[in-house]
């Protein structure tokens, strides 16, 4: 679908920074699409979007995965179609968690190490 061709109610897929997130959207503006969170499709990465993987920068974040109805802007370009049942939420979020840390698990670099460290943390707080 190109620009304008989504309707507020619509299902769509969104990726936000380097998450991805089924949502629903709720508001249209001139340059991005408002989605309320519905699930988690993948968990974003951790570390400095600036400069991907590398872990020698001024500050390593941790980057939490949007609440469950939150609402984001999301660029025009980054939003498409959802057809397929949506997950619950929760259970969306461990499996994107998981299905992370199993590639960080894959190679052992620093910025690996430190990722899942961070990620690590966030699953901790998440599933309390």
């Amino acid at each position: 679908m190109s620009e304008h061709e989504f309707k507020v109610g619509d299902k769509v897929t969104a990726i936000y920074k380097t998450g991805k997130y089924i949502g629903e959207v709720t508001d249209i503006r001139p340059a991005a699409y408002l989605v309320k969170v519905l699930a988690v499709m993948k968990h974003p990465m951790q570390g400095d979007l600036h400069n991907p993987k590398q872990t020698e920068v001024s500050m390593f974040h941790q980057r939490r995965a949007l609440a469950f109805r939150e609402q984001t802007n999301v660029p025009m370009n980054m939003v498409r179609v959802h057809d397929g049942d949506i997950p619950d939420y929760k259970e969306s979020l461990r499996e994107a968690v998981e299905k992370m840390a199993r590639t960080l698990k894959e190679s052992q670099t620093e910025w690996n190490e430190k990722s899942l460290q961070l990620l690590e943390d966030l699953a901790a707080d998440y599933f309390k």
